[in-house]
């Protein structure tokens, strides 16, 4: 278990604008996603599984350019390999358009796995709703769990919290939740609270993003949600990212991005942007 200190200081990003002009190079591949520098996708399209997907941005994203999403693929080498054409330390968001322990793709997995093995520069976030899949579809070596990456749980309402049991037995450097989009108020038991202060190590906050109409909407969000769970990182030391309002938000909110993804618009005991206390502080120079 990653040690976690109670004073885990805030980091605030800097957008992506900001950070693509701070280091041009990088601007083709930067990821506008303010917890990572990167997205790695080696397939792509997924399959719904529970409400937090109704409205997925990837079948939102891939509708405006008439792409089918019917299908998981294996995304083409260019982009399979992608990670092995990135120097520098940087944060990897893995598998943003599908899950990464989808049932789709377990015979593309092994090669995905040996590329993060290649890669230990860059840190792979994993973020699933099928943790249940993980200790199955390991790589050999895996042991306690590579330097290397982290693995997450969309936790979105209170019917998903199983996946907080699921991943805690899973070998792992860094555990943590992803609470977007958060959809109710998450009630944790006293348990679960203990689970999180000793297994976890990062919680993100976010709002639901979508439109007003059509097929890709978004769902109410309050702000008394986000609060409780500031409070449940500050209860169990575990560090938080408030990533967005969401949209609801910010349009009850008047703010300027539709999203609520500037940090700076956000009520100031939201403005929190914290990572987990093993960051190398590398990635952290970069990204504050």
């Amino acid at each position: 278990m990653v040690k976690r200190s109670k004073s885990n200081e805030s980091v605030k990003l800097k957008t992506n604008n900001e950070r693509i002009s701070k280091n041009s190079k990088l601007s083709k591949d930067e990821s506008s996603i303010s917890w990572c520098n990167y997205t790695y996708n080696p397939w792509q399209n997924c399959r719904k599984i529970s409400s937090g997907c109704r409205f997925c941005y990837m079948f939102r994203e891939k509708s405006r350019y008439g792409q089918d999403t019917s299908k998981v693929f294996k995304s083409a080498p260019a982009t399979f390999n992608k990670p092995l054409n990135w120097d520098e330390q940087s944060l990897v968001f893995t598998c943003s358009w599908s899950d990464f322990f989808i049932e789709d793709a377990d015979e593309w997995r092994a090669d995905a796995w040996a590329i993060i093995k290649e890669t230990p520069h860059l840190t792979y976030q994993i973020l699933t709703k099928r943790p249940e899949r993980i200790l199955e579809h390991l790589p050999k070596d895996w042991e306690k769990g590579y330097d290397n990456v982290w693995l997450g749980v969309s936790i979105e309402n209170n019917d998903s919290k199983s996946r907080l049991h699921e991943l805690v037995i899973v070998p792992s450097k860094v555990k943590f939740i992803s609470a977007e989009p958060l959809l109710e108020r998450l009630d944790f038991t006293q348990e679960e609270m203990n689970i999180l202060e000793n297994h976890y190590h990062w919680l993100i906050i976010g709002g639901e993003s979508g439109n007003d109409n059509g097929m890709h909407r978004y769902r109410p969000c309050e702000l008394e949600w986000m609060e409780y769970l500031v409070d449940v990182g500050t209860k169990t030391h575990m560090p938080v990212f408030m990533k967005q309002l969401g949209t609801y938000l910010s349009k009850e909110l008047g703010m300027r991005d539709r999203h609520a993804r500037n940090i700076s618009e956000l009520p100031e005991n939201l403005r929190i942007q914290k990572f987990p206390e093993s960051t190398p502080h590398e990635i952290l120079d970069r990204m504050g």
